[in-house]
């Protein structure tokens, strides 16, 4: 007889104990509102979707929402977004008020959610140009970033943080290896941000498929990496739980030696041994290989099953009844008898809106991998007939393409490609435009001249093919795209767009290192080809991208005239955001001339011009760089009201993550930092924009707040993390490398604080030779330095004493150097460059001995701009100074004291709680600690932290320097401590107390 065995999520679950465990212990943190993701892998047919099954069965029964979303396999091409609009369309139709207001706020979602069907935005007519051209704050603009996705992205986090306010929401993606490229960037993204919502994240992905070039796995490695994000692997079952699992799904008692045959040939897989069960017969023929057992299933039911199966598999994508009646070409009977059947059988099941697929995903690629060739086309021929004579709402064109393409129908696919690419962009899903473009590249000399779309042509796609894959994160295929370009260009090109071409080659080069000759020359031959021409909107363009390059390379000069040029003939034609972007580079010319007014007033006036032309991204460029105006002069005030102004811009236009939203927001974080107005975990929610890259730019500066605040693991992680994208940005090394020398420092690890520095700046000169930041990470790599000198000296190391003084002489020169062939960008060093350098010879007294606390002291008097944490760590290095001198420490102590409290800065205000507590400073608010014990002690306090020093070896005049008293008055003591104890001798004395319990092990701090 034929075993039909049930469904696996028709058992209980079967050796996933741990697993289950993890993933609950995840859901009951994200009802504790700490959001956190965890990616579930696994070989096809292991169990993920029944785990994930199970887990949404227990959230629901404690009350929380469950949102699931898969992903199919369109191969080439794909649906944007498809597994976040099948998870979020329960919300358009929800009846809680609550999530209805949630939705309706947030219009954007209109993108994903079926009644925002027929939404369209405007395309512009014009890709804006990437107008970055700030050597010193960004080696290279990034990737242009697509306005539409970004509304998008914010859109679908903000949705789902307000629902989670009310019960914890969990969403379940479920085969990440087939999401489209839109679908991986929207994950990052969220992923990127879950800091206190009430939020779970569950992706599940075939480890087998995700080889070393399928774009998932870099996406992996960088998830993995947060701190949010865990990952469970599902292995298959071993031989005892595979056992249980075949003879739970059995419908009746099976033969011992049936059991072991199927345990053994499905190596532990569940799917396997679950098909091998089904496939089980009297005479026990079983199929070796997968595929065998797959299909030698279905050759076991009629042939009108059969048919249908293999009409579904090209679908690819759930069927509905009336689909499969015209394209299976059976009659309503036989077609519903071959439903029943594939039903019964397990081979299909019935989804919530009554279509049809396959259980498993592998059966469905056995199934259509065994058609004929003429079969398989025949069949993708008739959906496509059957999708251009029916609207399929979002994805027509996408699915029509796909068919069309398989069934080599290159006339029809042509144009529903690029209708695709449309609708792709305005979805925001700027890879699936790539997508669609780069097929309609491939087919393009296939398709007979007139029967190519009116206003296409090989050039236009190419433009937009570089345009897509610079918005989508890919800079080197936007480079090549547009390189070839250049090259279809013909002699007979008109001008105006032969310059769009090389401009748009010039943007896309900009984004590379050491493209920048290449870049230039691109940009020239852009100029060449309009200079002689009459104003026009391209001109201008070209005009203001020429002045942005000759500012890079230093030819104010020119970069003037070039930028006055691009204002006349904007102002000629009307080209206003070309004029707003050429006022940009006149004001950040004026302030690298030295004259902050002029270019504040240029500045302002390119805000408004960009404002009223509609152009929020030359907007927001312009903002940024007043912001910087103030900023170089130390006025943190008024640079964090502009930057504070931008964000609230940016988001407001949606730019949130844009290049210059993301530099607002950066630079804010940082004014933050600075200034002491430290913020709460909701401002970590960014990170290197929609990709990791842009996520890791503010997690690198979030990175600083963790480390002060003293949660060292948490910092750990982030910095090791953040080590692959020192290459996307300069900021990102700078900030992250400067946490991660703190971190080792405040651990107590001065010698991989020193390595740590010497590692950043050997990485910076590298890069670019001579930056100003190398001062303060010369700085605290020196402060590093004599802190190992130090602690070598005391234990009488001289050759580490001697490594680590000539580390931080080394440093000290490098800072030095800094300071003298280092750019600033108003001209000449400003406050905050003057006080990282004061802080550097600070430092440096200390290498050698007892610190200059009047330098110290200067060090801090330079940092009273405003930079109050900086500030505070230097006062407390001044009180240090002062009392190895014998002076009067305590407003030093108190002012250190005061900002590290306030700030919740723990490693700070520890350091400087011990310094008074070791110089007998009574702190204002600071209660003593009074040491818990269970036995008498005999022993003052001061006399306790002698014998603990003792303890630790040191001798009379190091515990003297220590605890800043003389080595006379250690003498005293010591002896007051042996004669209470009884003994004779100092090993003696240590021997009793630790006894008697008056003494514990040593500490880290005091080792």
């Amino acid at each position: 007889m034929l075993i039909v065995p049930r469904l696996g999520s028709g058992i209980p679950l079967v050796a996933r104990t741990h697993e289950m465990r993890r993933l609950r212990a995840a859901f009951a943190r994200a009802e504790r509102g700490e959001a956190g993701a965890v990616l579930l892998s696994g070989d096809a047919g292991v169990g993920k979707t029944r785990l994930l099954t199970a887990l949404g069965e227990h959230v629901e029964a404690s009350g929380g929402l469950v949102l699931t979303g898969r992903c199919i396999d369109v191969r080439e091409g794909g649906l944007p977004y498809l597994p976040f609009a099948e998870a979020l369309a329960p919300l358009g139709s929800s009846a809680d008020p609550a999530v209805a207001a949630a939705v309706r706020l947030r219009p954007a979602l209109g993108r994903l959610l079926p009644q925002g069907q027929g939404l369209e935005e405007p395309r512009p007519a014009e890709h804006p140009p990437m107008t970055s051209n700030d050597r010193e704050t960004m080696v290279r603009p990034r990737p242009e970033q697509d306005l539409g996705q970004l509304q998008l992205f914010d859109a679908v986090l903000g949705v789902l943080t307000e629902i989670a306010q009310a019960r914890p929401v969990v969403i379940l993606l479920e085969d990440l290896h087939w999401a489209d490229a839109s679908t991986r960037n929207l994950l990052s993204f969220l992923l990127s941000r879950l800091r206190a919502q009430r939020l779970l994240v569950v992706g599940s992905y075939r480890e087998e498929d995700v080889h070393r070039r399928h774009p998932l796995r870099g996406l992996l490695s960088e998830l993995v990496r947060l701190a949010t994000v865990e990952r469970v692997d599902l292995h298959p079952f071993g031989t005892a739980d595979a056992r249980k699992f075949v003879e739970a799904l059995a419908d009746e008692p099976m033969p011992a030696d049936v059991v072991a045959d199927i345990v053994a040939r499905s190596e532990g897989n569940p799917f396997f041994a679950e098909e091998l069960l089904a496939t089980q017969t009297e005479c026990n023929d079983l199929p070796a290989g997968l595929a065998e057992v797959l299909l030698s299933r279905l050759e076991r039911l009629s042939p009108d099953t059969r048919r249908v199966a293999r009409v579904i598999s090209v679908a690819n994508e759930p069927v509905m009844h009336g689909a499969l009646a015209e394209v299976s070409g059976l009659g309503e009977l036989e077609l519903d008898e071959a439903l029943r059947e594939a039903v019964q059988h397990h081979v299909l099941v019935v989804l919530s809106d009554g279509s049809y697929t396959f259980r498993h995903a592998l059966l469905q690629e056995a199934v259509y991998g065994d058609l004929l060739p003429g079969e398989r086309s025949r069949t993708h021929a008739a959906y496509a007939a059957r999708i251009q004579a029916r609207p399929q709402g979002r994805g027509h064109d996408a699915k029509l393409a796909y068919h069309s393409m398989q069934s080599s129908d290159l006339v029809t696919a042509l144009p529903a490609l690029l209708r695709a690419m449309d609708e792709a962009e305005k979805l925001g899903a700027p890879g699936s435009a790539l997508q669609h473009v780069e097929q309609a590249l491939s087919i393009w000399d296939a398709v007979p001249e007139a029967e190519r779309p009116d206003g296409f042509d090989e050039l236009r796609l190419l433009h937009e093919a570089s345009y897509f894959a610079g918005t989508s994160g890919e800079p080197e295929r936007a480079v090549a795209f547009a390189r070839s370009a250049t090259q279809a260009l013909k002699p007979d090109t008109a001008a105006d767009r032969a310059a769009k071409t090389w401009r748009r080659l010039a943007e896309a080069l900009l984004a590379l290192e050491g493209t920048l000759d290449e870049a230039t020359a691109a940009i020239d031959r852009a100029w060449d080809l309009v200079k002689d021409t009459e104003p026009s909107g391209t001109r201008a363009w070209v005009l203001a991208g020429r002045a942005g390059f000759l500012r890079i390379l230093e030819q104010p000069e020119a970069a003037l005239e070039s930028a006055r040029a691009a204002v006349a003939d904007a102002q000629a034609v009307g080209a206003a955001a070309a004029e707003a972007a050429a006022l940009v580079t006149l004001g950040t010319l004026a302030d690298s001339a030295g004259d902050p007014a002029e270019a504040r007033e240029w500045l302002r006036k390119a805000q408004r011009k960009a404002r009223d032309a509609g152009a929020p991204n030359t907007e927001m460029r312009a903002t940024y760089f007043l912001a910087l105006s103030y900023d170089d002069h130390a006025d943190f005030a008024e640079a964090l009201d502009h930057v504070t102004s931008g964000v609230a811009r940016a988001e407001e236009t949606g730019l949130s993550w844009s290049v210059y939203g993301l530099e607002l927001r950066a630079r804010q974080l940082t004014l933050r930092y600075l200034m002491g107005d430290w913020p709460d975990e909701s401002a970590s929610r960014a990170g290197r924009g929609v990709s990791s890259a842009v996520a890791a730019r503010i997690l690198a500066i979030w990175s600083l707040f963790v480390v002060a605040r003293g949660r060292f693991d948490e910092a750990a992680k982030l910095v090791a993390g953040l080590r692959q994208h020192w290459t996307a940005d300069m900021q990102i090394p700078l900030s992250v490398g400067d946490a991660g020398i703190q971190l080792a420092y405040w651990r107590g690890d001065h010698a991989e604080a020193v390595r740590r520095a010497e590692d950043l700046i050997g990485w910076l000169e590298r890069i670019e030779p001579g930056l100003l930041a190398g001062i303060r990470v010369a700085a605290v790599g020196v402060t590093a330095a004599a802190a190992q000198a130090a602690e070598a000296r005391v234990r009488g190391d001289q050759a580490t004493a001697a490594a680590a003084v000539a580390a931080g002489e080394r440093m000290l020169a490098h800072g030095r150097m800094c300071a003298v062939v280092g750019q600033p960008r108003s001209g000449t060093l400003g406050p905050e460059g003057r006080a990282w350098l004061a802080r550097l010879e600070a430092a440096a007294s200390c290498l050698t001995g007892r610190g200059d606390a009047e330098k110290w002291a200067a060090a801090a008097a330079a940092f009273g701009y405003g930079a109050v944490y900086e500030q505070a760590i230097c006062h407390w290095h001044e009180a240090e100074a002062l009392l190895a001198a014998d002076g009067d420490a305590g407003a030093a102590i108190e002012a250190a004291h005061a900002v590290a409290v306030r700030l919740g800065a723990i490693p700070l205000r520890d350091a400087v709680r011990d310094l008074a507590h070791r110089a007998r400073v009574e702190l204002a608010g600071v209660e003593p600690a009074a040491p818990a014990r269970t036995v008498a002690d005999p022993l003052t306090d001061r006399e306790r932290d002698v014998l603990e020093r003792v303890a630790l070896g040191r001798t009379n005049r190091q515990v003297g320097e220590e605890l800043y008293i003389s080595e006379k008055t250690v003498s005293v003591h010591l002896s007051r401590v042996m004669a209470k104890l009884g003994a004779s001798r100092r090993a003696e004395a240590v021997a009793i107390a630790y006894d008697r319990g008056l003494l514990t092990a040593p500490t880290a701090e005091h080792a």
